[in-house]
């Protein structure tokens, strides 16, 4: 996906966000649930304005985020070696703020929704992707497995992303199982991407040290 075509679906998804906010604004009570625990139920609340456009916000500052980042990184050549990925990624985060969003307009104007049916599914993906983009990341400062061993070389790079990639894919499954295991959902989504993570952490400092 060229930078084009990924900013042109990013301001779009944005546009649209902030259209139906304020498109329903009048309807929406002065305060607003905007947050829901691991059961699905309410645990906390904002007012109307930001409950109302915080969540359009945050997909305009990821789309600011991921143009800021192509034009800092000192490895920015790396990032154009794998742009279609990376600018995929900025997609798919901006979808997943938009559904949590149009959820959370939904509850407040009176509709039940079931969040886990939703969400699981959705983390379930985001981590799933993070693992396709960790394979084929190139070394750079902002996205990937970035300790102070994989920004050290490209060997430690390559080989830290290829196992952590197949572990991301992994916990994002696991993370979808939560669906038929409600109750201990939020331990599928937390366990499986905390263990990967500890574990890429050790993986490339004992590479680094084989390395070295």
């Amino acid at each position: 996906m060229s930078n084009k075509t990924s900013t042109i679906i990013a301001v779009a998804l944005i546009l649209v966000s902030f259209a139906a906010g304020i498109y329903f604004y009048p309807q929406l009570p002065d305060k607003m649930a905007s947050h829901w625990n691991a059961q699905g139920e309410v645990d906390g609340y904002m007012s109307k304005f930001w409950a109302t456009f915080l969540f359009p916000l945050i997909a305009a500052g990821i789309l600011l985020m991921f143009w800021v980042i192509r034009k800092i990184d000192p490895l920015r050549k790396n990032i154009e070696k794998f742009k279609k990925y990376f600018n995929l990624l900025m997609i798919v985060l901006i979808v997943f703020f938009v559904l949590v969003y149009a959820l959370t307009l939904a509850w407040n104007l009176g509709y039940e929704v079931n969040f886990q049916i939703f969400l699981f599914p959705a983390i379930g993906v985001l981590f799933f992707y993070i693992g396709v983009l960790m394979k084929h990341a190139k070394r750079n400062w902002f996205v990937g497995i970035r300790t102070p061993w994989t920004l050290s070389s490209d060997k430690v790079w390559d080989e830290t992303h290829r196992i952590g990639g197949d572990l991301f894919k992994i916990s994002g499954i696991i993370t979808i199982t939560g669906l038929f295991f409600p109750a201990q959902a939020i331990y599928l989504i937390l366990i499986p991407i905390l263990a990967s993570t500890i574990f890429v952490v050790v993986y490339s400092y004992l590479l680094y040290r084989k390395e070295s």
